[in-house]
């Protein structure tokens, strides 16, 4: 859940607000894919609930995201496509927000733009420090290396904030999808 709460952590409330507005809420399919690897995506995607399956090309599954992870942040910074497949598991909750009305806000509002890559660029950081560690791990390498649970002071700031967002983000959709319905 830690990496939501790196882009929640730096969005304000409003942004969250914007986010309940133009997302949508869905409980897919086991085995549905939400991204497929080579092909470009049109949506980013926060896991609320459950989880997803990571699956690369000639390597298989690579990693397991549940609650509060985020997916197709990369198809947002450049015009790459996915280098993954990720797949939904029995049981995921997902929010998805189209990358268009996403780059319509990012080029509206330059403070939601700001306060959105700054998060993008945290959480894409601990990534590829997990991603390091993990390399260093299966090759005896470890020197240096910061551990998985410790945060930046920065960020440990925004922690309590970012997790009062997420139940609200919740909160927020449940209450959609109860009048939508």
């Amino acid at each position: 859940m830690r990496k939501v709460l790196y882009i929640l952590g730096q969005l304000d409330d409003e942004d969250i607000e914007w986010l309940v507005r133009k997302g949508r809420r869905f409980q897919p399919e086991p085995d549905t894919v939400l991204i497929c690897e080579g092909i470009p995506v049109s949506e980013l995607f926060f896991v609320l609930a459950g989880e997803v399956v990571v699956r690369v090309s000639g390597v298989g599954e690579v990693a397991r995201l549940g609650r509060g992870e985020v997916v197709g942040e990369m198809s947002l910074i450049d015009s790459a496509p996915p280098s993954a497949t990720v797949e939904a598991v029995a049981g995921a909750l997902i929010l998805g927000v189209d990358k268009r009305d996403i780059q319509v806000r990012l080029t509206e509002n330059p403070g939601f733009g700001a306060r959105f890559y700054k998060a993008l660029a945290i959480f894409l950081a601990d990534r590829l420090r997990n991603t390091t560690q993990r390399m260093n791990a299966r090759t005896g390498l470890s020197a240096g290396v910061v551990m998985e649970d410790e945060l930046d002071e920065g960020i440990l700031d925004t922690l309590s904030l970012a997790g009062a967002r997420f139940e609200h983000l919740l909160a927020r959709l449940s209450g959609v999808a109860e009048r939508g319905a």
